[in-house]
């Protein structure tokens, strides 16, 4: 490569970290003219149908964390009818994938690990990795009430939770690992409470557009019946009334290629996602034309926990996320460690790209023996994501790496160790750590990939869509990804699931009180 060349690559790494997350100045649906136009329109209202199809109290979009909260605490606060609709032919979204961490401070298992928490250091964490763009309130909510949440999920549900996990930027370790190391285990008691409640669940019913009355008043929905994604020709129109309230809890829009470049040019096809297929975003833009506000689009998470060498979220995150501060993170082309491995999401993404090409996270067979899910040890290494050496020196060779400079890194990695003490990045290493020197090793290659939207929606604390015109959006809640301004520039691991359950019951709980109309 030319010296010419190598300087423009360099820059070209450096202009993506120096603007990557950087918030617009102006909301960039909100700039193109949909704000305007829609806040226009609504003064009119919508043609409604002369007869609805289906009527509901509550009318809930989306079947993840946040939807079946809602659904749950609607029926809990009064509603008689709810019903819970998805696009996707299986319910859960994102939730059914999620890694089964829930971050919140005080818990039953902090406390039998002698770990001490509070709300006001959960919600500092929150702030601090956030770039303190994070909507006070709102993290505040999340951090007030994450241990009411998890709890309510043990004692109302059933899921059970059954070890305290570290997540990268965390002052402590407040993530409380379900006993399947999935989100699953919540969501699917979460839908077989709603359907004991009575909760009506629609799969293949996709958001077309929102219906407002002449004051402007969420009043129901069109939907297309029978969709079958991701074939928009597929699905027969239907008109579904919301008696009181529609709640969105449609997820982010990882996945919609088209709208993530908008908001960010940059994370184009050479970034996958970890997110299920059907995180698009076009329950956001049918909000954003029915006159509610967007935020902070254009922040965007990348995971840094995920392989080139399996597809989707895939197992190597429940891989390489227990063993921050128990193995190393190295540069296989220098044979080096360049970053810490406890860092946030963010700043260790930003690390790999700047690397330029994927990199390794390894352990020996006691930090991964005492912190990885056997389950999903196998997984990644049936499918070669994770792979298992007797030596160092066979990893070297695996991995084409300077060995002499990779074993005297390994030592000083252990020295560190050793003395709990990172002299070199400040990586925080945990009292139980041991140097990394048990063989097998394992080894798998990381790079980053499209996780989580930080920016949607504008809410208040109750849970209520705000619009351009900065009143409330009558008739219209929302939870969960599709919100904005929880996590500001960086959501924390873990704090999803008590953002969405949260918000899920707050939205649910709220929807269910409003006032009928018609």
């Amino acid at each position: 490569m030319k010296k010419d060349d190598q300087t423009d690559k360099r820059l070209s790494r450096r202009n993506f970290l120096k603007t990557a997350g950087s918030a617009a100045a102006v909301a960039g649906l909100a700039a193109g003219g949909i704000g305007i136009s829609s806040t226009n329109a609504q003064a009119v209202g919508d043609a409604l149908p002369k007869k609805w199809d289906e009527t509901y109290d509550v009318v809930i979009v989306g079947s993840g964390f946040a939807g079946l909260a809602a659904a749950i605490e609607a029926k809990n606060a009064g509603a008689k009818d709810v019903v819970v609709l998805d696009k996707m032919p299986v319910h859960g979204g994102n939730s059914i994938i999620n890694g089964g961490d829930f971050c919140a401070p005080g818990t039953k298992l902090q406390k039998e690990n002698g770990v001490e928490d509070s709300p006001e250091l959960m919600l500092k964490d929150m702030l601090k990795a956030g770039s303190y763009l994070n909507h006070p309130e709102l993290a505040r909510m999340v951090a007030y009430h994450a241990k009411e949440a998890i709890e309510w999920t043990e004692s109302y549900l059933g899921a059970r939770y059954t070890k305290l996990n570290y997540q990268g930027g965390h002052s402590v370790k407040r993530a409380n690992g379900t006993i399947n190391s999935s989100g699953s285990e919540v969501v699917n008691k979460q839908l077989a409470k709603a359907r004991e409640l009575g909760v009506v669940i629609q799969l293949r019913t996709k958001l077309v557009k929102f219906l407002s009355n002449n004051n402007g008043r969420i009043v129901g929905i069109e939907v297309r019946k029978n969709y079958k994604f991701p074939d928009e020709s597929t699905g027969k129109t239907a008109f579904i009334k919301a008696k009181r309230a529609v709640v969105l809890s449609s997820g982010g829009f990882s996945r919609d290629l088209k709208l993530r470049q908008i908001e960010d040019p940059r994370l184009d096809e050479r970034f996958e996602s970890t997110n299920h297929p059907g995180a698009t975003g076009e329950a956001l833009l049918a909000a954003c034309t029915a006159n509610a506000m967007d935020v902070q689009m254009d922040w965007i998470q990348l995971g840094p926990w995920t392989s080139p060498d399996e597809k989707g979220f895939g197992d190597v995150p429940l891989f390489c996320e227990p063993l921050v501060g128990y193995g190393l993170m190295v540069n296989p082309q220098t044979g080096k460690r360049f970053f810490k491995e406890t860092g946030n999401r963010k700043e260790r993404a930003d690390a790999i790209i700047l690397v330029g090409h994927p990199v390794i996270i390894m352990g020996d067979s006691y930090a991964v023996n005492k912190q990885v899910v056997p389950g999903r040890l196998k997984g990644a290494m049936d499918n070669g994501a994770i792979k298992k050496f007797d030596t160092l020196e066979d990893i070297a060779g695996n991995y084409n790496i300077p060995l002499d400079v990779f074993l005297k890194e390994v030592s000083r990695w252990n020295s560190f160790v050793e003395k709990k003490q990172d002299d070199d990045f400040g990586c925080m290493i945990f009292k139980d750590a041991r140097p990394t020197v048990v063989p097998p090793f394992y080894v798998a290659r990381l790079w980053p990939k499209v996780h989580h939207t930080m920016g949607g929606l504008v809410i208040d604390k109750n849970a209520q869509v705000m619009g351009f015109d900065l009143k409330p959006v009558k008739g219209l809640f929302a939870a969960g990804e599709i919100t904005g301004g929880v996590h500001g520039a960086v959501r924390l691991g873990g704090v999803a699931m008590a953002d969405c359950i949260v918000f899920g019951r707050i939205a649910g709980t709220n929807a269910a009180k409003e006032k009928p109309w018609g």
